[in-house]
């Protein structure tokens, strides 16, 4: 990012008090009009102020101003190209913890960033308004957030950026309960073998930044001293330097636990090599000691109770109206989206920019996923067939006739397409020809998507049953819940997990078919599990998404909706995502059920999202697909 060097307009309005601040009402640029100041630093100030360019709506900012006064020359310079490197590292970055740059410019011997406003404390004055110790679960939460956005930055390409300023007061809170990274102005990409000067804030800076080294390992130290002052209330600048060891937390708060204050000492070591390889380390390490004692489940319950962020905070990247409801999930392919909806067409959608593309009429609404294979889209309607179109024009290759609605999904494999149908059978249509290679009779209707691992077919029944098939169409084995199997199973590590309407989720040898475990929900569900690392997520109509281990079947956290969740959830990074009938779709961290946002559209979100290039896709009933930054 270049710097723009203007003229301030003689009619700016540009007035300063003694100190020389500028004061509320002053249009800077005869653009940014100045409300107040919310921050003082060293060098300037930092002003709340409202965007003029935005006339019909409150559009508010952050603008820091840095007031260069330095009598040499190149301390000036160095002044400047501290707050350009600022500048120029938050153009680059993207993330829901780090604020959005809108603007940056000079007048003169100031020097000007326009920011994304964060209404909100930051952790060093919320200390101090808060009467004896903050909650174990509160830290303990805002440290697996920082771990995040640390994380993020330190896995920045082409270089990592480290952050060597953290501190309470560099840590924004908003009114969400939601962590924000200020203050970059330190920050730098890290080159290894490179030196630079000592830069940081005696007491939260380890050893090494002392002496111009600055690595991952700074930022895991640091954190650790954020961590040991907000559970502690023991300011570190206050005390001599690298010595937390001489206060242990626990002698100072005893409410902590021996697990949360293990991690925290060894982010805490003298020697590098001592500390976490990696921030990521440190927060499995964080989750561990959660998870141990029972934190994660008062923090999941803190972050449900709150409020997130608002659905005006997140804008979709575009959203495109349908006739009807879309209660299916979309498919991304090729630059373009397909979904079906229930105005009985086949939608085909430019994936950046949501424009129409072609579409597709069948006679019976499209709740099946489509399928793709040798560029032809397979999806099947309630009309009873079964479509081929190419996907790129749109033009029908093949139909194939069932004598049922069609609300299972297909899977590809071995140039077949296996498919349920009301009709009672397992369909298994040849791809290039339309014909049925073989079809099972299962004796009841079949809504669930197949599962195709190693060779068998996993799926299914509305009478209940849960049937492993192989390639040829031959049981090798069948398992019986009580209630209807409209969930598609997930196979993972020979397990097969499922959901029936009898309100278990279920773990299935998938070789044998014989139960290994089953956990109980309060209600029936009709959703698809997913599985990440040793945690299975499913939902249910009792309105809550569950994380469940895998190998013992304990219940890790669970999350509250306002309605039933029918949206299967979507593991897409470290987060999963779903719709509820509540209207919402959710942003989870998976690992701890912590809720990061939730976007609110105007109908039941029934369907399953789409993640695809860090852009969810997901149709709603209020007849609209939304395309949403992950």
């Amino acid at each position: 990012m270049e710097t723009q060097r203007i003229q301030l307009p003689s009619d700016s309005g540009d007035r300063r008090t003694d100190t020389g601040q500028l004061q509320p009402g002053t249009n800077l640029v005869n653009r940014y009009l100045i409300q107040e100041v919310i921050g003082v630093g060293g060098m300037g100030s930092v002003y709340r102020a409202r965007d003029l360019h935005f006339p019909n709506v409150v559009k508010l900012v952050a603008v820091k101003e840095m007031i260069n006064q330095a009598p040499d020359p190149l301390v000036r310079q160095t002044i400047v190209q501290n707050f350009e490197r600022e500048a120029n590292i938050l153009a680059t970055l993207t993330h829901p913890s780090i604020p959005r740059i809108y603007d940056y410019f000079t007048l003169d011997n100031r020097s000007y960033l326009v920011e994304e406003f964060i209404n909100g404390r930051d952790l060093e004055v919320l200390l101090s308004q808060t009467e004896g110790f903050l909650p174990e679960e509160q830290v303990l939460d805002w440290a697996i957030q920082l771990c995040d956005v640390l994380s993020y930055l330190h896995g920045h390409k082409p270089d990592p950026i480290i952050f060597r300023d953290m501190k309470p007061s560099n840590v924004m809170v908003n009114q969400y309960n939601h962590i924000v990274l200020v203050d970059f102005g330190i920050a730098k990409p890290f080159q290894t073998g490179q030196k630079g000067t000592m830069i940081g804030t005696e007491g939260y800076s380890p050893p090494e930044q002392y002496r111009g080294e600055a690595n991952v390992q700074a930022d895991i130290y640091a954190l650790g001293a954020t961590l040991h002052h907000l559970l502690t209330r023991r300011d570190p600048r206050l005390e001599a330097p690298f010595s937390f060891a001489e206060r242990p937390i626990r002698k100072i708060n005893p409410s902590v636990s021996v697990e949360l204050e293990t991690v925290i000492n060894t982010a805490l070591q003298y020697n590098v090599e001592d500390r976490f390889k990696s921030i990521d380390d440190f927060k499995q390490s964080l989750v561990g000691a959660g998870r141990k004692t029972g934190l994660l489940n008062r923090v999941s319950s803190r972050a449900t109770s709150s409020v997130v962020i608002p659905a005006e905070g997140i804008k979709p990247v575009w959203v495109f109206q349908c006739e009807d409801e879309v209660r299916g999930t979309p498919l991304v392919y090729n630059g373009l989206v397909y979904t079906g909806c229930y105005d009985n067409n086949l939608y085909a959608i430019n994936a950046s920019n949501g424009e129409f593309q072609w579409k597709y009429p069948t006679e019976g609404g499209i709740v099946s996923r489509p399928a793709i294979a040798d560029d032809t889209i397979f999806f099947g309607s309630e009309d009873k067939r079964v479509y081929a179109v190419s996907a790129r024009y749109g033009k029908l290759s093949w139909m194939y006739y069932t004598e049922g609605a069609i609300r299972s999904s297909g899977r590809i494999a071995d140039g077949h397409l296996f498919i349920g149908s009301d009709d009672r059978f397992l369909h298994a249509v040849n791809i290039n020809t339309g014909r049925a290679a073989w079809t099972y009779d299962t004796g009841d209707e079949i809504r669930s998507t197949p599962f195709i691992i190693n060779e068998l077919v996993y799926f299914g029944t509305e009478g209940g049953e849960l049937l492993c098939l192989n390639f040829r169409g031959q049981v090798k084995w069948r398992f019986k819940a009580k209630r209807a199997i409209t969930s598609s199973p997930w196979v993972q590590d020979s397990v097969v997990f499922v959901n029936s309407m009898d309100g278990f989720l279920y773990a299935v040898d998938a070789k044998s078919g014989w139960m290994l475990w089953r956990f109980r929900m309060e209600k029936p569900s009709i959703v698809s599990p997913t599985v990440a690392d040793t945690l299975v997520f499913t939902g249910s109509a009792d309105g809550h998404v569950y994380a469940v281990d895998t190998r013992s079947a304990k219940e890790i956290w669970r999350f509250k909706t306002n309605h039933q969740v029918n949206s299967s959830p979507v593991v897409y990074k470290d987060a999963i995502y779903f719709g509820s009938i509540d209207n919402h779709l959710y942003c989870l961290e998976y690992r701890t059920g912590r809720l990061r946002w939730k976007f609110e559209t105007k109908g039941p979100i029934a369907g399953t999202p789409t993640i695809f290039d860090d852009i969810v896709y997901v149709g709603s009933n209020d007849h609209f697909i939304y395309a949403l930054l992950a």
